[in-house]
This record gives C-alpha cells, structure tokens and sequence, in this order.
C-alpha cells in the first residue's frame, strides 16, 4: 500500500514540477517531460502492469489540466508505460544506460504521436520543424533531467523492494 502512494505522490510531484517550476524554466517553450520519467521507470523497474496503470493516471492529469480531448494523452502514456513494462527483465538498477535509452525513445514516441494526431492530421506539414524545434531539445531537456531524478527515483524503489523482501520473510 506505501508503494502505491509513493508512487502516486510521485506522479503528482513530477506533474507539479512539469507544469510548474520547468515552466518557467523552458527554453524556447520547451520543458522536460517529467511524467514520461515516471512512467518510463516506474514500468521498467516494477513491470507492465504497473508501467501502464502510472502511464493511465499520468495522462489523465495532462488531460484534465492541458488536455482538449479526455483520454489523448492518457492512452498515448498507458502505451508508452506498458511497452517500457516489456523492459522489466532484462532491467539492472546500476545501468543508467537502459533507461536513458528507454526514456529518450519514449520521449521520441511521444512527440511523433502527438505530432501526427494533433498537427498532421490537421493538415500542418511542417515535420521537419516541429521535430527540429520541439521534439528533439524536449528530449536533451528529458534526458538531462532524468540523470537527476532517475537516481531518486531508484533510492525510492530500493527501499520498497527491500521493505516487500522483509515483509514477505515474515510471513513464511
């Protein structure tokens, strides 16, 4: 039960943080994607299930605060939560290699996705800069701030994984 809260306190922290303080922090109008952190490491870390239920409730408040359809967001983040879930096996809590790797793709699908189904389809041909402008410094944005919070993140996890270990010895 502490992990889920955590992990929701989490999401909300990092919601806050996005919407907040990297706000007036962006360059250009651009900000890191906090929630795709989340979502991303809170997949790979703990599994499908739980990539996709932290990627649901991470793109529903992006939806209900910023969103113009209920839902968008919420499914493109469910996704990415579950395909990073996928990850779960082969992921090493000392490699940061993984998840940069992880985030940055995610952050890329992300940015396609948002990009055909909000722009292109629209008829607003200009992919060459909307990639060049939005989609790649949101990613170096990301991913500087991921080797910041990615380590927190980690602390956090560790010490619920060795609380789980401890309160499943007591019961065999």
């Amino acid at each position: 039960m502490k992990k889920k809260i955590i992990m929701a306190l989490t999401v909300i922290v990092c919601f806050c943080l996005q919407s907040t303080l990297f706000r007036t922090l962006s360059f250009s109008g651009i900000g890191p994607n906090l929630l795709i952190v989340a979502t991303a490491v809170f997949g790979f870390m703990n599994g499908k299930k739980t990539g996709t239920v932290v990627g649901f409730f991470s793109g529903l408040l992006v939806d209900i605060f910023f969103g113009e359809v209920l839902g968008f967001y919420a499914l493109i983040y469910m996704y990415i939560g579950f395909a990073n879930g996928a990850f779960h096996k082969i992921f090493y809590p000392e490699d940061i290699k993984l998840p940069l790797i992880l985030i940055s793709v995610s952050d890329s699908v992300y940015g396609l996705i948002t990009y055909f189904l909000m722009f292109l389809l629209r008829s607003r041909f200009q992919f060459t800069f909307y990639f060049m402008h939005v989609i790649l410094p949101e990613i170096v944005y990301t991913i500087v701030i991921t080797i910041f919070l990615y380590p927190i993140i980690l602390i956090i996890n560790r010490h619920f994984m060795e609380e789980e270990k401890r309160s499943a010895k007591k019961f065999v």
